[in-house]
């Protein structure tokens, strides 16, 4: 009887699986690399999304000065909210359009053609979103068919992107200036500038 016992004791010893002290390590171990992970993915998620958005802008506003020297025309890109028409607002954040403008400057009218169209950032601004202001209340450029900037205060036209947070790690900024020329910037590398 005496070995039968033994012989269950050693089969015990023998069985597979974790214990306790085990389990505790891997998790603790998991919760390390999640807690140096996590906010690693949420820079470079959150830094990819400022600078795509940007871009978008440094994009379209390049095409309306490439195509006001090519037509030989003004190109104006402004603020938009409904796709079709200006919206006179300072907050790029609620989209864009970008038109040939032989009308009044500055407005879609008569036989302007809508170019290129950027719709609202998504969540919009007010509900936390990332929002894109201009200095010195700007809400169009117009680009000649030399590709000067019509419009602009001497020293350019700086629009800083925030995001919900406003961390200045994330901020992005777009330059232009009279002659212009277009360059995006951020918070680190210009400080005095990009805020």
């Amino acid at each position: 009887m005496a070995t039968h016992t033994t012989y269950i004791a050693s089969e015990f010893r023998n069985a597979s699986g974790f214990t306790l002290v085990e389990l505790a390590t891997v998790m603790t171990i998991v919760a390390i690399l999640m807690g140096i992970g996590v906010p690693s993915y949420r820079y470079v998620t959150t830094s990819n999304r400022m600078s795509a958005e940007v871009n978008g802008l440094l994009g379209d506003a390049q095409f309306a000065r490439s195509e006001a020297i090519k037509e030989g025309q003004t190109v104006t890109v402004c603020t938009s909210t409904d796709g079709a028409t200006c919206a006179n607002s300072t907050a790029w954040n609620g989209g864009w359009i970008v038109f040939s403008d032989t009308g009044t400057v500055g407005t879609v009218d008569g036989n302007d053609a809508i170019l290129r169209v950027q719709n609202p950032f998504s969540p919009p601004s007010a509900s936390g979103g990332d929002s894109f202001q201009s200095s010195n209340n700007l809400a169009a450029v117009t680009f000649n068919r030399e590709g000067f900037a019509q419009g602009l205060p001497n020293a350019g036209v700086i629009l800083t992107l925030h995001d919900s947070t406003s961390n200045g790690g994330y901020t992005r900024c777009l330059s232009i200036t009279l002659v212009g020329m277009m360059a995006t910037q951020t918070h680190s590398t210009f400080p005095a500038t990009c805020t």
